[in-house]
């Protein structure tokens, strides 16, 4: 009997239960001024609860919105190449000057203390509307390549850990993690973030790690290299090679993926809020059930495009979308068959683009192939069962509000199904 281990809402023998879950729309991947952000956790904070997200994770580099962290007002005023009211400026009017703590430092200069974590959450937080997850980027390397991985739910910072590999960089760190969750008892994940930026992570480095189960199908940064080139795999591409290597090879299971903004601009600039997110099927409100359906798979990203259901019925992947009045939708279901053509191709990598990787493999079209085509909104399709795994990918004829890349339309991605 065709077995399917889904990532959606249910697993094959369980009977789907609708009563007692809902979706609840978050933002893994940000930044503020405790790293290389230009805003204010408090500012930013507001802005993704003003447009209905439940959920958000302030992603510092290397940090936690914890302890004591004081900036010059000349520092903060750098970091903002648009005209207009400064983050200080936004700042005071929004919070009053009660608010915004200042002195004056030893060389004269005027500082604001950046607010802990434990210091605002209160003013944002609301039962069953809004909460705050603590979490971390990870930003490790190996020989200049960064590997960076977002650690959410943490309670306590870690330091990137270094490694003699790019894999065991990756697991050293995951492991990290994994320890820390153990020893706290509370559900924590990791997800790898943008591996084509500075071209630092090919689909085999990943595949081979397989304590890593979540990476950045979408990333809003314009300049992680998202679409790929004539020579290196997009996102996309990264994650069909990656679960069929992992089904296929190692008889593991596949990468889930995220959606997520990576913004660090909050005022006008190009790496701005607001272009890639998550959608979490889970029972409450709450840190630790939203991490555990994520664990389960039950979830979805997107770039804008909302997906009311998701589930496999009488044998059947269906799928309804949330219509918008003039847009038009395509489902694309990918995946890779069974006897898939399993030949590659060595190719050379541009030798002016800083990649660390001089060649990489060219995979068959197998891989990650098209099954199926699908209009409308509302999607049924029966597998064969000769699937090792399959996937939708939906685009909308909606162009993107806020693009991250030339010609960008609206998308959602579910979990690989069927394996």
């Amino acid at each position: 009997m065709y077995r399917f281990i889904l990532s959606f809402l249910f697993l094959a023998a369980v009977p789907f239960q609708l009563h007692a879950q809902q979706w609840f729309k978050g933002n893994t991947h940000t930044h503020s001024l405790w790293s290389d952000g230009n805003d204010f956790p408090e500012m930013i904070t507001k802005w993704y609860k003003d447009r209905g997200y439940h959920f958000l994770a302030l992603s510092d580099h290397n940090t936690l919105h914890q302890g004591e962290r004081w900036h010059t007002e000349a520092a903060i005023r750098k970091r903002q190449k648009a005209l207009g009211l400064t983050a200080i400026d936004k700042y005071r009017k929004t919070f009053g000057e009660a608010w915004v703590e200042s002195r004056t430092n030893a060389d004269g200069e005027p500082e604001i203390r950046l607010r802990r974590l434990e210091e605002y959450r209160s003013t944002f937080e609301e039962a069953d509307k809004f909460i705050l997850m603590q979490a971390e980027e990870i930003s490790a390397e190996f020989e200049m390549a960064p590997i960076h991985l977002n650690a959410l739910n943490l309670d306590e910072a870690i330091q990137p850990i270094k490694a003699e590999s790019y894999a065991e960089v990756m697991r050293a760190n995951l492991r990290a993690v994994a320890e820390q969750e153990k020893r706290l008892g509370k559900p924590m994940i990791v997800h790898l973030n943008h591996p084509n930026f500075r071209w630092a992570l090919t689909p085999e480095i990943i595949a081979e790690v397989l304590e890593e189960r979540f990476f950045e199908i979408y990333n809003g940064h314009p300049a992680i290299n998202w679409e790929g080139d004539e020579t290196r795999p997009s996102h996309e591409q990264i994650w069909d090679i990656v679960n069929t290597l992992r089904i296929a090879k190692m008889k593991a299971p596949p990468l889930y993926g995220v959606g997520t903004d990576d913004s660090h601009h909050y005022h006008g600039e190009e790496s701005s809020p607001g272009r890639g997110f998550i959608m979490v099927k889970a029972d409450k409100l709450e840190a630790n059930a939203l991490i555990e359906a994520m664990k389960k798979g039950d979830f979805y990203a997107s770039s804008g495009v909302i997906l009311e259901d998701v589930q496999i019925r009488d044998g059947a992947l269906v799928i309804r979308i949330k219509p918008e009045t003039g847009v038009t939708y395509t489902t694309r279901i990918l995946g890779t068959l069974k006897g898939y053509d399993t030949t590659t191709e060595t190719v050379s990598t541009p030798p002016d683009s800083k990649d660390p990787h001089a060649t990489r493999l060219a995979y068959s079209s197998d891989v990650g192939k098209t099954l199926a085509e699908i209009q409308g909104t509302e999607i049924i399709w029966k597998p064969s069962g000769n699937e090792l795994y399959f996937r939708a990918s939906i685009s909308s004829s909606k162009d993107h509000p806020n693009p991250s890349y030339p010609d960008q339309k609206e998308m959602a991605w579910t979990q690989p199904m069927g394996w």
